[in-house]
């Protein structure tokens, strides 16, 4: 079964992450914004190659699980992490309040609906995590699940149903990575106030983000537990920083292209038959007038 890739980033399987400790911030030395992004373009070329023998190979499906504070940069960053893969090869799904219809079936139903196929990868900007996040910050939001009962132990049997779930998936070959983008109180304030102060954001703005923020201490706590508690070698959590989007875009795209190429894909190879059809058939092809 797969195991995770190593990184700097990525959430120890002990239960020994710290919210306090992970960096919002690049390291020191890390390379200057135009080293980035020449270093993110090469590597967007390297999973365009490795995606394309993903699908041909058509044994992994690979899902890519989002989870942040607003204004943390999910779009933006999959928008630029995935911009040389083939459409064709590539699903992206956000996950916002549940419907009627999803509220009538149990939390993971509406995301196992969108999970990849084999030898395609599949984006969840927010998922099912949000049922140990936002729902545990608000609990009210139990009450319009219409559950027949209510646990006292409700987020540990939650956790429980999602390692269980993971780990099902990645026994059936599916590559699970999940990304904390890990902002900062302050630089979230500095993004809802450019949303504010341009015209051009206006659009982004949403006074629910703001009233959120009231709630920044329960959030983290929150983050803390449901990585703790899921972050697996077949399923592992990486807490990205994310004050950089240059940076946090560069590191996402690493630990997905060293994911990748930890697999060993290869193209498949042709039986001694299916070869002499095409030396047969392509000769019939040239003889053509």
């Amino acid at each position: 079964m797969f195991e995770a890739v190593k990184s700097p980033y990525l959430v120890p399987f002990d239960g020994s992450f710290r919210m306090q400790k992970a960096a919002n911030q690049p390291p020191n030395k890390a390379p200057k914004k135009k080293q980035r992004e020449q270093r993110l373009s090469a590597l967007i070329d390297e999973m365009s190659e490795l995606q394309n023998a993903l699908y041909a190979q058509d044994k992994y499906a690979i899902l890519l699980v989002f989870q942040a504070m607003d204004a943390a940069g999910k779009d933006g960053t999959i928008r630029a992490v995935m911009s040389g893969v083939n459409p064709a090869g590539c699903q992206v799904f956000s996950f916002k309040a549940p419907s009627a219809e999803e509220l009538d079936h149990d939390f993971l139903w509406r995301t196992a609906k969108r999970l990849p196929e084999r030898g395609r990868i599949g984006i969840f900007n927010r998922s099912y995590y949000e049922e140990v996040l936002v729902v545990r910050v608000h609990p009210g939001y139990l009450q319009g699940q219409r559950l027949p009962y209510l646990p006292e132990d409700i987020w540990s049997q939650r956790f429980e149903s999602i390692r269980d779930h993971e780990k099902h998936l990645a026994r059936n070959g599916t590559i699970i990575l999940k990304f904390f983008l890990n902002v900062s109180r302050k630089e979230q304030k500095e993004r809802f106030l450019a949303r504010i102060d341009t015209p051009e954001k206006n659009w982004k703005f949403a006074a629910g983000d703001v009233r959120e923020r009231q709630h920044w201490d329960d959030y983290m706590n929150a983050y803390q537990d449901a990585l703790n508690e899921t972050s697996r070698p077949w399923a592992p959590w990486y807490a990205v920083p994310a004050d950089s989007k240059s940076f946090m875009r560069l590191s996402v795209c690493q630990i997905i292209v060293d994911t990748l190429k930890s697999l060993k894909l290869a193209y498949p190879k042709l039986s001694a038959e299916q070869l002499d059809e095409m030396a047969t058939l392509g000769k019939s092809l040239r003889s053509e007038q």
